[in-house]
């Protein structure tokens, strides 16, 4: 039977992996401070609302949650409300006074006292803080929101590249590297509790340990993540062209565990685009890059990103993005329309670029992509692919699951059958029979 007399707090936690374990973190604090998480948030004493504040979108959806939980307050649904992560770093001041339901704003310097906020909130005390960035700490227990079997990894936080559209820097702070022995030995204790598949993540992991070492460590540290047994897959995200080292190809070839994976995100592919976005590096370097990364790793599947209508894309500049797109044929790709960021340069530059040609851009480049990616898929048909098992629907007797070029919760899936019972986190092998959209259709191989 539940403690009745135990403090409720309720929390919701938007945006990205990185603002997710920071999630993690926080919750394991209240926890150990003999607080009871609770979902539904329908009674809770306080819901904590983790804000993203990266883009227009994510910064409409943390304040549409935010309203949200006002009007529960003020029904009376739940006690006090907290407002923490990103938007409330950066945008602490409109909080505050267009919103006077909420209870505290909290900065991300002030994410490892939460528990002590809360409480406070609790004996009716109005709180605003915003500790120094570095007063966050990149360690400490997590409670996972993840499944069982794969958890996200932070190396690093913080971002010193200064692209010209970015608030991050200004968010977050200089990029600052965990210790190595400090990540390894998270990811031993996380392989510990049962996780098979970690995925490393930071603003920039290919900066990995430059600031803290002299010199770039993430091949380093990949090795020394291989060495943990329990680990099955070792996944790389966020990673910054002018930094991907010839050696970092190199490990992720020779090293099993590191799935032939690479999140890559580009921008754009046109050289006058890329200097206005104060991106290093030339569209020819780019070039020169993939092709390298496709030599020393075959069969490696690239995800890579890219902005429409950035102030000064002009036909000419997306005509350029589009051929590039077509040349390269990633095997993943998302596009975002630009969003202008007050206080970043590109706020304030000149040909700014009208925000319907911009989505309309966007949407052209995710077409040419939709065939690129079926022409791919169709290209597995008749393989066996090893796939990790996540869900199990009874009415369709189908499970669903993830190869080594799918990352959570951004790619596609793989259905499949299977003659007997699966549980999630297993790893089998799959036989690939159709392809319907992104996803693959498949049965367990005899």
């Amino acid at each position: 039977m539940a403690d009745t007399n135990k403090i409720k707090i309720g929390m919701i936690s938007l945006g990205c992996p990185k603002n997710q374990v920071n999630a993690e973190r926080m919750l394991a604090s209240l926890a150990a401070d003999g607080m009871e998480i609770v979902d539904p948030l329908d009674g809770a004493h306080a819901v904590i609302v983790n804000t993203c504040g990266f883009i227009d979108d994510a910064k409409r959806e943390a304040i549409e949650n935010i309203l949200e939980m006002a009007e529960l307050k003020q029904e009376g649904k739940i006690g006090k409300l907290i407002v923490a992560g990103c938007l409330a770093e950066s945008c602490r001041e409109e909080i505050l006074r267009e919103i006077p339901e909420v209870d505290a704003v909290l900065g991300l310097g002030a994410n490892d006292e939460i528990a002590r906020y809360a409480r406070a909130a609790l004996r009716g005390e109005t709180s605003a803080a915003f500790p120094p960035l570095d007063c966050l700490s990149l360690s400490g227990e997590r409670t996972l929101t993840t499944p069982s079997h794969w958890a996200y990894l932070v190396i690093a936080d913080g971002c010193s590249n200064h692209c010209s559209y970015c608030k991050i820097p200004s968010i977050r702070g200089d990029y600052r590297s965990r210790p190595m022995e400090e990540i390894v030995a998270e990811a031993r204790s996380l392989a510990a509790q049962g996780v098979k598949e970690i995925i490393l993540i930071a603003q920039d992991t290919t900066r990995y340990g430059l600031e803290l070492y002299g010199e770039l460590r993430l091949p380093a540290l990949l090795r020394a993540l291989c060495g943990i047994e329990e680990l099955h897959w070792i996944r790389l995200l966020y990673c910054y062209p002018d930094e991907f080292t010839q050696e970092l190809m190199e490990t992720i070839a020779a090293e099993e565990k590191i799935v032939k994976y690479v999140d890559l995100p580009l921008q754009h592919a046109d050289d006058r685009i890329l200097k206005s976005m104060g991106r290093r590096g030339s569209s020819e370097a780019i070039v020169d890059l993939l092709r390298q990364l496709r030599k020393t790793v075959p069969g490696i599947a690239l995800r890579t990103t890219f902005i429409t209508g950035f102030p000064g894309e002009d036909d000419a500049a997306f005509e350029a993005l589009s051929r590039f797109v077509e040349e390269q044929r990633f095997e993943r790709m998302g596009t975002f329309p630009f969003s202008p960021q007050e206080g970043t340069p590109a706020y304030s530059m000149e040909e700014q670029v009208d925000p319907e040609t911009a989505v309309r851009r966007a949407e052209i480049l995710m077409e040419q992509q939709a065939q690129i990616t079926c022409e791919k898929n169709n290209g597995k048909l008749g393989q066996v692919l090893s796939v990790v098992v996540e869900a199990y629907d009874g009415y369709t007797d189908c499970y669903a699951g993830r190869s080594a070029a799918d990352a959570p919760e951004i790619d596609g899936a793989v259905f499949f059958t299977s003659e007997k019972p699966l549980e999630n986190g297993d790893f089998v092998p799959v036989k690939i029979l159709g392809v319907r959209n992104y996803d693959l259709l498949g049965q367990v191989s005899k």
